[in-house]
């Protein structure tokens, strides 16, 4: 089974369903782009969404796909990390080489 009862808060459902209205769409359009069967797409992203269950990686890796979003951004808990995240695979590739070039150099004293 692709999916399993969540024991703790995770982040998934809140990101899925940010990420969902962004793009306008449906949760049974988010599920059958996703991979799910139509019949039961709308219920299993709901359940997602409402934090009932949570997606194993490979169920999540097609999510974040059809919300061309990467899976990083469904699992992180903070909020800014979250916007960053978005920030940055939007940037030009040169300007996130200059992100991690500047944000890698060690602080001088």
């Amino acid at each position: 089974m692709d999916e399993k009862k969540n024991p703790e808060h995770s982040p998934i459902g809140k990101r899925l369903k940010e990420a969902r209205a962004r793009m306008g769409i449906s949760q049974k359009e988010l599920g059958i782009r996703a991979g799910i069967d139509q019949f039961s797409a709308s219920a299993r992203i709901n359940q997602y969404e409402r934090d009932k269950h949570t997606p194993d990686y490979s169920t999540a890796r097609r999510l974040a796909e059809a919300l061309a979003v990467p899976v990083t951004y469904l699992y992180t808990d903070d909020n800014e990390l979250a916007e960053l995240i978005l920030a940055y695979m939007a940037a030009p590739k040169r300007l996130r080489a200059e992100v991690i070039s500047k944000l890698s150099r060690p602080k001088s004293l």
